[in-house]
């Protein structure tokens, strides 16, 4: 971990800069009727859920370029967590992959107290085949036409579930790579079926206060047809299965000018919005760093969200999920957990009442200008603000680069060579 001598070392060089950048950004919102210690306290209680497998080096399906210190296991990804936590204080909980993360729930649970983290959401692996398993899916999954491979599929879900109740979790989300990569190759409605009558068999093992929550994507690795491939077919899967089914959205699982926003406002309507994959795209899955190419769709979606806040029953999932390629993956995931809270505190800054004025009134550029107005607003001074009142740092990546971790880390984690395919 990074000793906090170091911590509050860097921060003091920049304390002065920030007290004043706070004060007068404090001025400038409480001529506009906000209390920047509102928002603040806000910002501070906000947190995005770290994903244990993104503390490693991606790659893409020519090559992977392992980095220094890479994780061996789950307890040194924790570690990683850990340290993210320790500077941002925005992601105080991990979401494991099974069999990837499998360990002793106790050593688990000993390890994350430790590091002063928790775990959120359990996420399911029926897109690779394991060593120790007799079906393979190939072919598919949950939907597979053979039986006992989607017996064994549901079967891995369950596992996941029990795994998950005894480290904390409430929630278990399910992606699938099932689908197809030939006209004719399946029968579209027949392979739904089957899709639907696994996952109700999974839902039927969940505890009475899990939330389950399905992924759709639009395409890969089937890329003629997707099982679950869009907003629509999973509002259907989450109203088939019941109240503790819900819809998560990936940010990157959408055709590229798809109006995400809106989906987060229809799921939002209709009580079916689960939660969040932060990530971003430029032409696909890219699995880039969040807010790294749109930032102004991230804020947009968070002006939905902000716009439900106190809504029965909503309380969305966040979750970050990327492939780290040619970035320090600590450094990556520091970044994006803050520029989800940056997109968060922008949200809270847009006038409400004005905005809803101008909609009824059929003010377009008005409306417009008014979102424009929260999300042009620098708000830096209220997050480093939020993190180093709560013990992190004013600048996470200067203060992780001035601890040398990563040197640290890889003088003791043996180097991983080869340059093998695959996003994980």
């Amino acid at each position: 971990m990074i000793d906090k001598s170091i911590i509050e070392a860097e921060n003091a060089k920049r304390a002065a800069a920030l007290r004043a950048d706070y004060d007068a950004l404090g001025e400038n919102l409480a001529r506009r009727g906000i209390d920047i210690a509102a928002v603040k306290a806000k910002v501070a209680s906000y947190g995005v859920a770290v994903p244990s497998w993104g503390v490693g080096t991606g790659g893409t399906r020519f090559a992977r370029f392992p980095g220094a210190g890479e994780p061996r296991h789950i307890f040194d990804k924790l570690e990683d967590c850990g340290v993210i936590q320790s500077l941002t204080r925005a992601t105080p909980a991990v979401s494991l992959h099974i069999p990837w993360d499998k360990a002793p729930a106790a050593d688990l649970l000993a390890k994350a107290a430790q590091l002063g983290l928790r775990f959120d959401a359990m996420n399911s692996n029926t897109f690779q085949d394991q060593p120790d398993q007799p079906h393979s899916y190939k072919f598919g999954s949950l939907s597979h036409a053979d039986r006992a491979t989607r017996a064994q599929a549901v079967e891995h879900n369950i596992e996941c579930i029990e795994i998950g109740r005894a480290l904390g979790s409430k929630a278990l989300t399910v992606w699938i790579g099932d689908g197809s990569n030939f006209p004719g190759q399946t029968d579209f409605t027949r392979q739904f079926e089957r899709y639907l009558e696994s996952m109700k068999q999974v839902y039927a093992a969940l505890p009475d206060d899990w939330r389950i929550f399905s992924e759709h994507k639009m395409f890969e690795p089937a890329f003629y047809s997707t099982v679950v491939q869009d907003w629509g077919t999973n509002y259907l899967i989450a109203k088939e299965l019941g109240d503790k089914a819900f819809c998560l959205v990936d940010l990157g699982h959408h055709a590229p000018n798809v109006n995400i926003e809106m989906i987060v406002a229809r799921l939002i309507q209709f009580g079916k919005l689960g939660g969040f994959h932060f990530n971003d795209s430029k032409y696909g899955d890219d699995d880039l760093d969040t807010g790294s190419i749109d930032p102004y769709r991230l804020f947009l979606v968070f002006n939905e969200l902000v716009g439900a806040e106190g809504k029965a029953g909503f309380s969305p999932a966040h979750m970050l999920d990327q492939s780290h390629n040619v970035t320090d993956p600590i450094e990556s995931l520091m970044v994006s957990a803050t520029e989800v809270q940056r997109a968060y505190a922008q949200a809270l800054l847009v006038d409400r009442k004005a905005l809803a004025a101008c909609q009824d009134g059929n003010d377009a550029l008005m409306a417009t200008t008014t979102l424009k107005h929260g999300f042009r607003t620098d708000v830096e001074p209220v997050l480093a603000m939020a993190r180093m009142e709560a013990g992190g740092a004013i600048d996470p990546v200067a203060t992780y680069r001035a601890s040398g971790y990563r040197a640290k880390v890889a003088a003791v984690r043996p180097r991983v060579t080869g340059g093998g395919g695959g996003i994980v």
